[in-house]
């Protein structure tokens, strides 16, 4: 039978299934599949809140901990429902279970702008697409999705914990529930009050009949300022990562990947080195579909010691079918492509192409980003160990039921014989969320059964082995009336598709083949508004490894829009804050954003020379992404040798209800030095098929003498929590290229521009 004859014989009971099913609510989110083990005695109430006979309060997180401070949201969450003490809170890793699949994350990541938002069909999309990833998702940390995919889910854990607490009281003290009320982590029944530690083994047995959430207006936890629960470990270095594991008998592994893209071992002379001191084995890899490269590793009683011999070894590699790949072959294929009228639309409305093509006032204007690494401070490392009847794992991931999956079937094993220990992520900026460096450990961990094995990468590993962000090309065309306001823009962009390329390594139903919004977000989905807009994109095949990096693709289209905005504002004689103001009408908090940001700089008063005597200028960018809004205002000098130096930059943000406006403010602060990096100096070249970098002193992160001064405004709102990791990134680099226009006048439209190469226009 003929696949479409099969599924049209099927479709009436099928598509009556599909669509009963699509109607009903999703399932629950609170009871997992096995009951949590959080340990110390602890006694779970549901999948998220254990309670402990000594009163303390354990949230169990399915959200990865990585300096972003969602194990001190999400436990505020649970508190502030669960009405118990801040002291007693403490949390752990969860274990893996559909009821932590990412919903937030995708649902957001759908190709909608948001005017869109009340569209019946878009709301049934995003209804559909909600109870999909329920079933068949992934357990992920990305997105900037963490407080908003457990906003409702963990206060309804803690509510319902509270509920089954006060019942199991109301029933000891015989007083109806209705008579009783907690406090820190008291139920006060009548004349009676009762701890909760007293109180859960009877709880975890009791229906929560009453469950009621808190009104955020009464919040009394959520929305102050709060210390980390980490910050104390972090701060003394007793904070524990995946490269801080430590087992008996353990045992160590360097590895040689394959040093330019698409080669293989072809030979390998181990003459003298197996029987080097120290030395266990030495191991050829074949790599696999998880993204894992060919290559070779060596195990060793230390790292040092295997590492040393990896570098006596003779490995012989294929030659490369992509030796003579490089970065300007690569960007012309990109600027052909950009240059096109082929792309896949993301949106279109006005008949924006034919405004362009007839106007006689035409704003035409290309712009360039370079291949990105992740760079986290702690290079990729995992520790396996693989026993006869499954294997345990120590690892930092973004993606914990992934990292489980690809060590299964690497060992080829189903997983439920897979244990999981996840750590605290030194940095994962996106790098964690694949699983390459996971089952790549437990490929090496096979030579020695029974043995743990800890595989970490060396700096150079990290670097030149990555999935980077994509070299990309954008062409930016607007059609201005006599006036100088936008009759019609254009959009054309062209390079690789990292979350498509990331879902086919992750298995990630439907989305490794759907439009990847994320290769033109930042071009057709920000709140200005224009009489029409064509937004399009060109996905470029090429061999160099991409992912998601740190908000994807609004980490250089806000450069690309936030830049030819402000081209648009000098063609027009206008001032950029007021010739954006303008667009923001339909959308007041945008409007508010753009205005916070604009007074706490005040902008439009002049800047004083630096002390050296070099005048300064400001430069505005706004940006929406992660259904939050930023803008950045970034005052800039210029050096006689031409070298930009930024010396304030001011960030407002709205990023909905503020659970904790001490981590919010922090994540600006990391947002800013980590794009201000990219934006200054962020290029991997590839040359001779491989990637041209080494260590920190070719990929140049910010220097502590180099940071600015950063200022917060958090805009207040009493919206949904959105997104706060990622949000900022996107304005530092168009704030700085703007301010370094209005400093001298040139326009510079490819990245980097740590020392400011000659205008492009």
């Amino acid at each position: 039978m003929r696949r479409r004859t099969f599924l049209l014989a099927g479709l009436g009971t099928a598509g009556s299934l599909f669509v009963g099913w699509s109607l009903t609510p999703p399932r629950q989110r609170l009871r997992p599949s096995d009951t949590p083990q959080p340990g110390g005695g602890a006694v779970p109430l549901n999948g998220w809140v254990a309670v402990g006979p000594d009163g303390r309060v354990t949230v169990m997180s399915p959200k990865a901990e990585m300096g972003q401070g969602i194990h001190t949201a999400l436990a505020m969450l649970v508190a502030e429902e669960l009405d118990c003490a801040w002291s007693q809170v403490q949390v752990v890793h969860s274990g893996v279970d559909r009821i932590f699949n990412n919903i937030a994350a995708i649902v957001d990541g759908l190709p909608f702008h948001e005017d869109l938002d009340g569209n019946a069909g878009v709301r049934a999309v995003r209804w559909l697409t909600a109870k999909t990833m329920r079933e068949m998702g992934v357990m992920m940390t990305g997105g900037s999705s963490s407080v908003r995919d457990v906003w409702d889910t963990a206060r309804l854990a803690g509510a319902t914990a509270r509920a089954q607490l006060v019942a199991a009281a109301a029933a000891r003290a015989a007083v109806p529930a209705s008579q009783c009320r907690t406090d820190g982590g008291v139920v006060y029944a009548g004349a009676q009050q009762f701890t909760y530690g007293s109180l859960v083994n009877d709880a975890a047995s009791r229906r929560a009949d009453d469950v009621t959430l808190r009104d955020p207006k009464h919040f009394r936890l959520v929305g102050r300022d709060t210390t980390r629960l980490d910050a104390d470990a972090t701060v003394r270095g007793t904070a524990r990562y995946a490269s801080d594991v430590r087992v008996d008998g353990m045992r160590y592994a360097a590895v040689a990947m394959a040093p330019t893209f698409g080669s293989t071992v072809q030979h390998v002379d181990k003459t003298g080195v197996v029987s080097r001191d120290g030395v266990r084995a030495v191991v050829e890899l074949s790599g696999g579909k998880f993204g894992h490269l060919p290559g070779v590793a060596v195990i060793a009683d230390s790292w040092w010691q295997a590492k040393q011999a990896l570098a006596s070894l003779t490995i012989e590699w294929t030659p490369s079918p992509h030796a003579s790949l490089g970065s300007d072959g690569i960007m012309q294929q990109l600027r052909t492509a950009a240059a096109g009228t082929d792309g896949l639309p993301f949106r279109s409305y006005g008949g924006a192409r034919d405004v362009v093509a007839d106007s006689t006032r035409v704003v035409d204007a290309t712009y360039e980003a370079p291949y990105l690494a992740h760079a986290t401070m702690e290079p990729m490392n995992t520790t396996v160990r693989v026993n006869a009847d499954g294997a345990e794992v120590w690892t930092s991931t973004q993606v914990a039921g992934a990292a489980r999956t690809a060590v299964a079937a690497t060992l080829e094993l189903p997983d439920e014989q897979i244990t999981l220990h996840q750590h605290t992520l030194g940095g994962g900026f996106g790098r964690r969320l694949e699983v390459d460096y996971v089952a790549q450990a437990a490929e090496i961990a096979k030579a020695l059964p029974g043995v743990a094995v800890q595989t970490i990468w060396s700096r150079e590993d990290d670097l030149q082995h990555d999935f980077y962000r994509p070299a990309t090309v954008t062409r930016l065309r607007a059609a201005l009336d006599a006036n100088g306001a936008v009759a019609g823009i254009v959009t054309q962009s062209a390079g690789q598709s990292p979350f498509q390329a990331l879902s086919k390594r992750l298995s990630i139903p439907f989305a490794a083949y759907a439009p990847d919004k994320t290769t033109a977000e930042g071009l057709f989905d920000q709140p200005y508004e224009f009489p029409a807009l064509h937004s399009a994109h060109t996905n470029v095949e090429l061999p160099v490894p991409v992912g998601s990096w740190r908000s994807v693709g609004h980490s250089h289209q806000a450069f690309c829009f936030e830049s030819f905005l402000d081209e648009l504002a000098h063609e027009a004689k206008r001032d950029p804050l007021q010739y954006r103001a303008q667009l923001l009408a339909a959308h007041p908090r945008a409007r508010a954003v753009l205005d916070a940001a604009a007074n706490a700089s005040a902008w439009g008063k002049p800047l004083p020379p630096t002390n050296d005597g070099q005048p300064q200028a400001r430069g505005l960018a706004l940006h929406s992404s992660f259904s939050s809004t930023a803008a950045a205002v970034a005052e800039v000098s210029l050096g006689a040798d031409r070298r930009v130096r930024v010396h304030r930059v001011v960030v407002a943000i709205d990023c909905g209800l503020a659970v904790n406006p001490n981590g919010i403010r922090q994540q600006v602060e990391g947002s800013v030095v980590y794009a201000l990096s990219a934006a200054l100096y962020g290029d991997v070249r590839i040359e001779g098929g491989r990637a041209a970098v080494h260590n920190f002193n070719d990929y140049r992160p910010l220097r502590l003498s180099e940071c600015p001064e950063i200022t917060t405004i958090i805009v207040p709102s009493a919206q949904t929590p959105s997104g706060v990791g990622e949000p900022v990134v996107p304005v530092v680099a168009p704030a700085v290229g703007n301010a370094l226009f209005a400093l001298t006048g040139s326009r510079v439209r490819a990245l980097p521009f740590g020392t400011m190469r000659e205008a492009t226009s």
